[in-house]
């Protein structure tokens, strides 16, 4: 657990360096197959990636709860939440998050935040109707496990930058097809080769941004399964709740790609396939449930 905690907090910071690297170097490329542009789009390509890095870092927090539909929820709303929350904070020796409820009747969860001092857990309220108060704990110690090990931390930088990459791409893509031929005929072996360089970046770049997503290891879900059994004192509660919403087909209104990952169990129907398993951030729910009831 202490290895994986050190690791999620320099694997924070590498992951920010890496994406202020890349989206540069697209700035550069496409500056030297955009003659017109100039040196703006470098500059501007490495201002961006800068702020949106280290605002990833303070504000993602936000963004991610904004878009999932969360609310904040009051102890009077839910009280039986609360006291799960604060009893499970106080057994892992972590600060009280802040408590937020998505209007979805789709069962689900997930922990947010840079570090426990700055934490928020957010469930639908399919997961609050759908659970018993030991299989709620059982979510809920799963992610107060996230929020202690500091999983929080980088799977929301990971999701807010893999979104963004995505984005620029698209922007840069369309500058190609709707920004006019930029002298191409004057712009020698070298202009071609950034151009082609440029497209081919464009396209690939979203790709690459998935496959960031896909390098979180599956490790840290049966990690943060295995912490949350730790602090309820009870495997079989979140055991049961996995089997509960693996058996669950309705859709989860919020979900997306760039936050599947987040969750407790993937909100994305469509990954349910044998084939798509295999591109899976998180692990088989058959095998987590394996593993928790054999403790």
């Amino acid at each position: 657990m202490y290895e994986q905690i050190s690791a999620n907090k320099w694997k924070s910071w590498l992951m920010m360096l890496i994406f202020i690297l890349f989206i540069t170097l697209l700035g550069f490329v496409f500056m030297r197959a955009r003659p017109s542009w100039g040196p703006c789009i470098f500059v501007g390509s490495f201002v961006f990636a800068v702020a949106t890095a280290f605002g990833s870092y303070y504000w993602s927090d936000r963004l991610v709860l904004s878009i999932s539909g969360a609310r904040p929820v009051s102890k009077a709303e839910y009280p039986h939440l609360y006291n799960s929350v604060e009893g499970l904070a106080m057994a892992g020796g972590l600060p009280v998050p802040k408590m937020y409820v998505i209007d979805d009747a789709a069962p689900n969860a997930f922990a947010t935040g840079r570090d426990p001092e700055h934490a928020a857990i957010a469930v639908t309220t399919g997961l609050l109707q759908m659970m018993n108060r030991q299989e709620l704990e059982g979510v809920i110690g799963h992610e107060m496990s996230h929020v202690k090990n500091y999983d929080i931390r980088f799977m929301t930088i990971v999701a807010v930058l893999a979104g963004t990459v995505t984005l620029m791409s698209q922007w840069l893509l369309r500058s190609f097809w709707f920004g006019g031929d930029d002298n191409r005929r004057d712009m020698g072996q070298l202009g071609l080769v950034f151009l082609v360089l440029a497209i081919v970046m464009a396209i690939l770049s979203p790709i690459i941004a998935q496959l960031i997503k896909l390098a979180m290891s599956r490790r840290r879900e049966f990690l943060a399964d295995a912490n949350g059994a730790m602090l309820t004192r009870y495997p079989p509660g979140l055991a049961s709740a996995l089997r509960k919403l693996g058996s669950d087909q309705r859709p989860l209104r919020h979900a997306n790609q760039a936050t599947a990952h987040m969750w407790i169990t993937n909100p994305l129907l469509e990954h349910r396939g044998k084939l798509n398993r295999l591109f899976d951030t998180h692990p088989p729910l058959e095998e987590r449930i394996a593993r928790l009831e054999a403790m």
